[in-house]
Order: C-alpha cells, then structure tokens, then sequence
C-alpha cells in the first residue's frame, strides 16, 4: 500500500511540474527566467524518476532480507560460527546493515554524478565521496556500536519494561549528540570559519541582540565543495549554538536577504519550534519502543516477516522493527508536514517583525531559482513530503506582511 501511495504521489507531481513547465507562474515571472523555471522543473522530474529505482531497489531488498528469508539465512550461518551472545547479535546487526549500505552506494553516486552533474550542482569529486563514506562509517561504528552493546545490554536484564530503560538511553544518547556533533563531527567533513565580513557581522550581530539570541559564534561552511545548493542552519544547543552560513549562500545573497534569511532561523529558536519538535520526536519514539517491546515477544511478528520465532534474538528483533517501520508510518508524514509548515509561516512571520519581509521574499526566489525549486508542485505531494510551505504561497504569505509593514 505505501509503494502504490508513493508511486501515485510521485506521478501527480510529475504531472503537475509538466503541466506548468512552459510558463512561468506570475508571481514569479518577473524575477525568474523561463530557462530557470524550466531547468527547476528538469531537474524535479529527474529526481522524481531516479525516486522509482530507489524505490524498487529498497523494496526488494527489503523483500529479500524478510520474506525471502536473508536475515535467517545470514543468522543460521552466523550461529555456526559463533555461540549465541552479544558478540553474534552485535555482528549480525552489522553485517544486515553493511549489505543495505553496500547496494545503496551506487544509488547514491548515480545521484550525486549524474543528476546533480547534470544540472550544475555536483562540486564533489570521487575521492571526497569516499572519503566522506569512510568517515561516516568509521563514525557510525565508533558512537554506534557501543551504544547497541548498552541497549542489546538493556534489553536483555531489564526485564518487560526494558522498553522505558532504552528511551532514556535514547533520549540522553540525542542530547549529547547536539553537543557533540557541531563541535566533533562535522568539522571532519568541513571547514567552519569566522564570518570574516564585519559590515555584514555587525549587521547579523544586531538582529541576534534585538531577539535576544546568544551563540558561540557565527561560521561560514564550505558547503561549496561538495554542492552548489546553498543553505544556512542553527547547530547544537545552550553555549554550543553556532549560526552557520554556507558559503554558497553568502554568494547568493546581500547583506538584507541573509539578515531575513537568519531572522527566520532565529524565529524558529525563538518560537521553541526546535524543543516542540524535540518533545514529539522523543514521545514518538517512546511510543515505537513500547511497541517493539510488545512486537518482541509476539511470534507472528518473526515469522511473518520470514525469520524464526525459537532462535530470534533481540537484535533480530531491532533489525525487523527498523527494516519495516518506514512502510508503516509513512502515512503519518502528511501530519508532520503539516506541522513543520506552520512552523515556516510563523518563523517567516519572526523574520518579517525584527527585518523586512520584501527581503526575506526577494532571498526566497534567488534560492527558489538557484536551487531549482519548482515553483508548481502537487498539491497532494507537497502535503505528504514539504516540510516547508508551497512557493507561492509562502511569498503571498509573506508579500501580505509586508503590505502591513509598509501601508500604502
């Protein structure tokens, strides 16, 4: 049922982009090119088709791994080699995962050298894809594997309500990551330097005062190595936030369109949108681990998802659980989009009250065309997917602000 909806989806939306392909929206005709509307909508449409492969690729190998029978295939002969224990579930674990990152390795270098080649976007090389595959998995194993040895550990000797025990794991374990990661981590993929522009920091600095916003600093990102995509973004939290700017985007923009372009994110922090968020995510997944605590000791759970209930192990069970969960909930995503979206419109409406909204506006459609964003999508599609509100209807939005900031 959720291959079908996402095929459906992505069809409309196919449908959609061409429909309006040769014209550009009046809304926007005057400050984007029919080439750039057009090129927007090349690229959606590229990326929509590449979206059927991946889909059938996942299925089948999620097919494969449950129904087809490749956990119980791998976990019989991992048995024979090892006695039954943390070492072989924390194996068996590594080596399910291992596959499914191996097939989806050339997925996303055909994504990333081919359709972001073609329109203009890929600035990495081959060499720094790998190597950026290597510090991810070296990472992943380095903060992953000692925290599945802790939860295997909880699951085990912490009797039914193991379930509670592991979500204080989780949430604690996401806390320290939001203190770790931007000091630790992602300066080993980039570079982060001082915002060097001192008319433009001076002006980022004034914004931050009026909202009463503090952070250990402003930082320019080279996101320009790996994509010509631009971006800005709030990491960590308390004394570790840090405001960054790709580089990409200081290009992009003038000192206005960056200061409405921040005021927005820091809307965002203002408004406790990222807390909100936080709360539901760490509810949510209290919620799904009180259901695996259930779906653990059912054995129609196991075998209907090909593996046997006698020998099942608690990774086994992990590994099920995190296979199949994204075809179960994927229908929650409208409601989440939803949410995320009505978070947009009040962070544009931050922005609007401390900048000026024909800023934030004339920011959005440089990026709208720089990141060829189609202007005309689905609406059904935008409601499942977009986290952010449609384009034209975000700039009415905001052009209606702007109208109340400057009465005629």
């Amino acid at each position: 049922m959720t291959i079908i909806a996402r095929c459906y989806l992505a069809v409309r939306q196919i449908r959609s982009v061409l429909a309006h392909k040769d014209t550009v929206p009046e809304q926007f005709a005057s400050a984007i090119s029919l080439a750039a509307h057009q090129k927007a909508g090349d690229y959606t449409i590229a990326k929509l088709r590449f979206g059927f492969v991946s889909l059938a690729v996942d299925t089948l190998v999620l097919l494969c791994f449950t129904l087809g029978g490749g956990i119980q295939i791998i976990s019989n002969y991992l048995s024979s080699l090892l006695d039954p224990g943390l070492l072989y579930q924390i194996i068996l674990g590594i080596t399910i995962f291992a596959i499914a990152g191996l097939i989806s390795i050339p997925l996303d270098y055909y994504h990333q050298f081919i359709i972001e080649e073609r329109f203009g976007f890929n600035k990495m090389t081959p060499r720094l894809f790998f190597s950026d595959l290597v510090k991810s998995t070296l990472i992943g194993l380095l903060i992953g594997l000692p925290l599945i040895w802790i939860l295997l550990i909880v699951m085990g000797q912490l009797g039914d309500f193991w379930w509670f025990y592991a979500w204080i794991l989780w949430c604690s374990f996401q806390f320290l990551m939001l203190f770790i990661y931007p000091t630790f981590i992602a300066p080993l993929f980039n570079k982060f330097l001082p915002l060097e522009d001192e008319a433009l920091k001076a002006r980022i600095e004034g914004l931050m005062q009026r909202t009463g916003f503090k952070s250990k600093g402003l930082f320019i990102m080279d996101g320009s190595k790996r994509s010509a995509h631009g971006n800005a973004y709030f990491t960590g939290m308390g004394s570790a936030k840090r405001v960054v700017f790709f580089d990409t985007l200081i290009k992009q923009l003038n000192a206005e369109e960056i200061e409405a372009v921040l005021g927005h994110e820091l809307g965002h922090f203002k408004l406790r949108h990222i807390t909100k968020r936080i709360i539901v995510s760490f509810l949510i997944s209290l919620g799904f681990l009180a259901l695996l605590g259930w779906l653990k000791t059912q054995p129609w759970f196991y075998a209907g998802l090909g593996t046997d209930a006698s020998n099942a192990t608690d990774m086994t069970a992990l590994i099920l659980f995190g296979l199949t969960l994204p075809a179960f909930t994927f229908f929650l995503s409208p409601i989440m989009a939803m949410s995320s979206r009505k978070h947009e419109f009040e962070a544009d409406a931050f922005s609007a009250q401390y900048t000026e909204a024909r800023h934030l506006i004339s920011a959005l459609v440089k990026m709208y065309e720089d990141n060829a964003s189609t202007l005309t999508p689905d609406a059904w599609y935008s409601a499942f997917y977009d986290s952010h509100p449609p384009a034209s209807i975000r700039i009415a939005h905001l052009t209606d602000l702007d109208k109340h900031e400057r009465p005629a």
